[in-house]
């Protein structure tokens, strides 16, 4: 296994669904990134800790990434879905909302 690999496997331990509730103090100190679904959780995770600073900027720019929005902070508390999943890379707190199936 290769180092990248490594991180990449170790991520992938470090990801688990979590319920909105858990998140929102994150997301009132400003610490939640939304990931969208388009995009891998833990490729996107591996990205920040690698400092890519290119690919981060081409999924902020494409809104594939970002700080998570009131709106969708209202959506996801009023939905309270099931198929979040967050990954811890501080400071940040990366959530994806995954399709339930």
């Amino acid at each position: 296994m290769t180092g990248q690999d490594d991180t990449y496997a170790a991520i992938v331990g470090a990801t688990a669904r979590i319920e909105w509730k858990t998140l929102e103090p994150h997301f009132a100190r400003g610490e939640l990134l939304w990931v969208d679904n388009r995009l891998d959780l833990v490729g996107a995770a591996q990205a920040l800790i690698q400092d890519d600073r290119d690919a981060v900027a081409q999924w902020m720019e494409r809104g594939l990434l970002g700080r998570l929005s009131d709106e969708q902070a209202a959506d996801w508390h009023q939905r309270d879905p099931d198929a979040l999943w967050a990954v811890v890379i501080r400071p940040w707190v990366l959530v994806q909302e995954r399709s339930a199936d």
